[in-house]
């Protein structure tokens, strides 16, 4: 029966209740501060939709026994929100599509001897991709979402006043549920503006989809989006779209070590950030209801997350010389592919004006964790790949991302003549210790999968 049921864990004596039917009183619109001004605030659209499904959203969260962030509402909102402005490709699309990726593989066998992939690529749609990459997402974005959450609850425990003491006790658990609510929203708002935006699954410099097997994808909308306006035949702009991202995969699924490296580094990253709660607090104090958009403005320029220390700059500059690296070799490896292609040189270098600008998505992206996926030394990365290539051969190049100990590093982009080398002197004959050890293991070299 109701008068049995035992109440949620915290709430006896301690004034949870009561703070929770504040928090009712206010996103029942009973307050000062517009329920609608609060989805302001965190950066969602002006759309009384929108403003709904987030005070439900919160709403639950007041109900919410548990202590951790609801990453399926981030889902809900991507998908939500890049179906809004999705539009079905049509049977020809699709076809001329499936043909560029055809066609795309078989140039790259020419160009590089890592071997295809095993697995069909995909084609998905806006909301297609904003589902298959959200994994990755959550990933780089939860200690972020988590110090905010510890940050809030450490301002509304230190800085209360002193007259609402006593509902503070467990209001902790629910200030992390609202703050985790309303991040993992924003996260979704940020996933569903970049599938508007992205082409490929390897699109931003990292692989975004899950999975032993490294899968190709393209969002046939957004490639076809990307042409607009360079007087480019869209033949053309799939077929050089799809070279790269097949590239793109194949480079991770070969470099099996490769993801779990890259993504450790940024999750890493990620964890050493904090929010200032001395800002927060300054934030709390000098809040103006009817002007909620201050709130939004401090997390969207990264005003709460305090500079960075040396040691997160040492791993920045770490990051940024590996996306380099991925994204040199991709661009090489991609021309060489595509030299058939009459436009190529000028594809590419809209790529990688599209890449050095970033769009909306990922500056809010930048902003919301603290990371920038642009890699700055693209350029002497690529031609750092290409001077190799030039001495040693595609095959000596790509021997390299065998071993993360045999990847290149800064010194060799600024250097290549010293790389090269190396490269040219060659390897010593095995001794017998290397022979029994070879023959002990033995030849994987006919283990590579070939696609079929």
């Amino acid at each position: 029966m109701a008068e049995n049921t035992p109440a949620p864990e915290g709430d006896e004596g301690d004034g949870t209740e009561e703070f929770r039917e504040m928090l009712r009183e206010f996103l029942a619109g009973n307050t000062e501060l517009d329920p609608a001004k609060l989805a302001a605030a965190a950066g969602l659209p002006d759309d009384p939709e929108m403003v709904q499904r987030l005070i439900g959203q919160l709403q639950q969260a007041l109900q919410n026994s548990g202590d951790g962030i609801n990453w399926s509402l981030a889902t809900e909102q991507a998908r939500a929100l890049a179906a809004r402005s999705a539009v079905p490709s049509t049977p020809a699309e699709r076809s001329g599509m499936e043909q560029a990726l055809h066609v795309a593989a078989l140039w790259l066998d020419e160009a590089t001897s890592i071997s295809s992939l095993t697995v069909e690529p995909v084609l998905l749609t806006r909301a297609g991709w904003a589902e298959a990459t959200l994994p990755v997402w959550i990933q780089l974005a939860e200690p972020v979402a988590n110090s905010i959450a510890n940050a809030l609850t450490q301002v509304l425990e230190e800085h209360a006043p002193e007259e609402l003491g006593a509902m503070m006790g467990g209001a902790g658990k629910l200030m992390r549920n609202i703050g985790g609510t309303l991040f993992a929203m924003q996260l979704g708002q940020v996933v569903g503006q970049l599938a508007g935006e992205a082409v490929s699954g390897g699109d931003v410099g990292i692989p975004l989809l899950d999975g032993e097997n490294r899968q190709a994808a393209l969002v046939p909308q957004n490639v076809d989006d990307f042409g607009r306006g360079l007087d480019i035949p869209a033949d053309e702009i799939r077929l050089y779209l799809a070279v790269r991202e097949l590239a793109h995969a194949r480079l991770f699924r070969h470099a099996k070590w490769l993801r779990l490296h890259l993504l450790t580094q940024i999750t890493d990253f990620a964890r050493g950030l904090h929010i200032d709660s001395a800002r927060l607090q300054e934030l709390a104090a000098d809040f103006d209801p009817q002007n909620p958009e201050q709130l939004r403005d401090a997390v969207t320029s990264g005003a709460l997350i305090p500079p960075k220390t040396d040691d997160q700059l040492a791993a920045l500059g770490r990051l940024e010389t590996m996306l380099a690296l991925i994204e040199g070799w991709v661009d090489v490896v991609t021309a060489a592919a595509t030299s058939r292609l009459p436009r190529s040189v000028a594809i590419a270098e809209s790529v990688r004006r599209r890449r050095a600008a970033g769009g909306p998505a990922e500056s809010a992206f930048s902003t919301l964790v603290g990371l920038e996926l642009r890699p700055r030394r693209l350029r002497e990365a690529a031609a750092m790949w290409q001077a190799v290539t030039d001495a040693v051969g595609a095959d000596g190049r790509d021997d390299l991302w065998s071993h993360p100990d045999l990847v290149p590093g800064d010194a060799d982009i600024d250097s290549p003549a010293s790389l090269i080398a190396r490269l040219s002197a060659g390897t010593p004959e095995p001794d017998d210790v290397d022979r029994a050890l070879e023959e002990l293991l033995g030849d994987t070299s006919g283990d590579r999968p070939h696609e079929e």
